[in-house]
């Protein structure tokens, strides 16, 4: 059984209707990646809020947590990791802080320098928000097997791999 037709389907009839000689499958996939990454930031966005964080914060603390106990790094370390400026980060952190999610002490190897930790609250939230996370991550995979997910996982990555190679460290904007 064929899939039900979704809104870029009818945009994309709308067009070979008006372009009949034009190629529209280009649009038939990025189209689709970027109503699910509309789709997909609305309903993570949703978890985020419901524990008073935005997606910035989220990543800040994130990062933290994925370098593992002490669950602490050097802002600019941070910086690196996220892709920020350094004036990005102290509003992130400063936010972070004065929710008491993290701390900043001073760093033992530099006296100039702070390190950033996650509190025992920042450490409870998120892992909460992780888990809220992954439910809506697997909430829009709902329709594809194991191996489908697998699968498109595959394919995208082929595709930024070489997008990467192209600007590397991230996104140029």
């Amino acid at each position: 059984m064929a899939p039900a037709n979704d809104l870029v389907d009818l945009v994309i009839s709308q067009w070979t209707a008006e372009c009949p000689s034009q190629d529209f499958s280009p649009m038939a996939v990025i189209t689709r990646v970027f109503r699910l990454n509309a789709l997909a930031t609305r309903n993570v966005n949703r978890s985020f809020r419901n524990h008073t964080l935005h997606q910035g914060e989220f990543d800040v603390l994130a990062t933290l947590y994925r370098s593992g106990p002490p669950y602490a790094l050097n802002p600019q370390k941070l910086v690196a990791a996220l892709l920020l400026t350094s004036g990005a980060m102290t509003n992130r952190l400063d936010r972070l802080e004065q929710a008491g999610l993290l701390m900043r002490s001073p760093n033992p190897d530099d006296r100039r320098g702070v390190i950033v930790s996650l509190t025992a609250e920042g450490l409870r939230v998120v892992k909460a928000v992780l888990k809220d996370y992954l439910n809506d991550l697997n909430e829009l995979l709902e329709p594809l097997s194991a191996s489908e997910r697998k699968q498109l996982a595959g394919l995208l990555k082929k595709m930024l791999v070489r997008l990467d190679q192209d600007t590397p460290g991230g996104i140029d904007t």
